[in-house]
């Protein structure tokens, strides 16, 4: 199962379940792939802990995140 599949499956039961994707790819590539902003956030690696910390803050806050 890819990662986009997993999120779906997750959310489907549960759509308030907030989901992050990272990658070394850019965002715009990994559109290609399934992954839809409106379901999900995208952090592009690499990143710090703290940039990590930051943006499960600003989706746990309810705001965009994207690096």
């Amino acid at each position: 199962m890819s990662g986009p599949e997993l999120a779906q499956a997750l959310i489907k039961p549960r759509p308030d379940l907030k989901v992050l994707f990272m990658s070394g790819y850019s965002k715009d590539m990994i559109r290609h792939h399934g992954i839809h902003d409106e379901i999900t956030q995208f952090i592009g690696k690499p990143f710090s802990a703290q940039t990590l910390g930051e943006e499960i803050r600003k989706i746990l806050d309810g705001k965009n995140a994207e690096r």
